[in-house]
């Protein structure tokens, strides 16, 4: 993966900042995106260079098609075109559907679907005219099996395993693939500060008896990123620890 330039939407914190890192690991050139954290996201970048790694941090609000153009734009100006996109971005609104407002339902399917759809369409081109281009865009364990007030979440989730398989046919004859992570519960600062008996509950409920961790997925979208992977696409990798079972 050496000197591939690579664009992890939403990724000071969290599982994007992991997967940014390990591009950074890799020798890669990493697009640390954020909308509205800077300290942090240029701390994301200060770990990437101390490890010999590349890295920029831009700015882009990723339900605004305006900015995620201004973003390629500078980019290109850094770095050239694009060999891997990772949408990432998201956010949570939970609440019960009976209250659920028009808002709560929009702005969690504006980053998670309009956001995956405005970065994949600005950055086509790129991931077409790659050598091996690569889309990889991370759901979750919700989208499949839902999740006590978070119909909004889900349905975001859900929609992305869809918007994977259909890219994966369309790119295809370009010989770019495009795959979906779908993690399970990870050792965020979000499910962190869960109350502890629901963390105990989500333990249980996993055969491996624990959380995951960010390196975990973002091996996983490492080994999806690189050349590895050539003969896998349209794939969903459930990174959760045997949840399903």
């Amino acid at each position: 993966m050496r000197k591939k330039t690579c664009v992890v939407t939403g990724s000071s914190r969290g599982i994007g900042r992991g997967i940014a890192e390990r591009f950074g690991n890799e020798g890669c050139e990493v697009v640390v995106n954020y909308r509205s954290s800077p300290e942090e996201a240029e701390a994301v970048v200060d770990a990437i260079e101390s490890s010999g790694g590349s890295a920029i941090a831009v700015q882009a609000d990723v339900t605004d098609v305006d900015q995620v153009e201004q973003m390629r734009a500078e980019v290109h100006e850094t770095f050239g075109p694009v060999d891997v996109l990772v949408n990432n971005a998201g956010i949570n609104q939970d609440i019960l559907f009976k209250e659920m407002s028009h808002e709560d339902w929009d702005v969690v399917l504006d980053v998670h679907l309009d956001g995956t759809f405005h970065c994949t369409q600005t950055f086509y081109d790129d991931l077409v005219a790659a050598e091996e281009g690569r889309l990889i865009n991370i759901s979750s364990i919700v989208g499949k099996g839902g999740n006590f007030g978070q119909a909004n979440y889900a349905t975001a989730k859900a929609g992305i395993f869809g918007f994977t398989r259909t890219l994966a046919l369309e790119l295809a004859r370009e010989g770019t693939t495009a795959n979906c992570v779908a993690p399970g519960f990870i050792s965020t600062q979000m499910v962190e500060e869960l109350p502890e008996k629901i963390k105990d509950r989500i333990r249980e409920d996993t055969p491996l008896g624990r959380l995951g961790t960010v390196e975990e997925v973002a091996e996983v979208v490492a080994f999806l990123a690189s050349d590895r992977s050539s003969f896998i696409t349209g794939e969903v990798i459930d990174v959760n620890g045997g949840k399903d079972l």
